[in-house]
């Protein structure tokens, strides 16, 4: 399993999470997120393409940079 870490802005609480996370659950090949809100960092599992990821964050309103894949 894929492990894709990315920098993330405008998030600020589990209601922030709660909404990238439903966007993220669109993604093709999508498993599970860890969101780290003080470090404003996101862990993405599954096979998924970065772009496709950074997509759904800023439609869900807030901005995402690929860290690490």
């Amino acid at each position: 399993m894929q492990e894709t870490q990315f920098y993330i802005s405008g998030l600020k609480c589990d209601g922030c999470i709660a909404a990238s996370r439903a966007k993220l659950e669109e993604v093709t090949g999508y498993e599970s997120s860890e969101f780290d809100l003080k470090a404003g960092e996101m862990k993405v599992i599954g096979d998924v393409d970065p772009q496709a990821i950074i997509t759904a964050i800023n439609d869900a309103g807030y901005s995402a940079v690929v860290k690490s894949a």
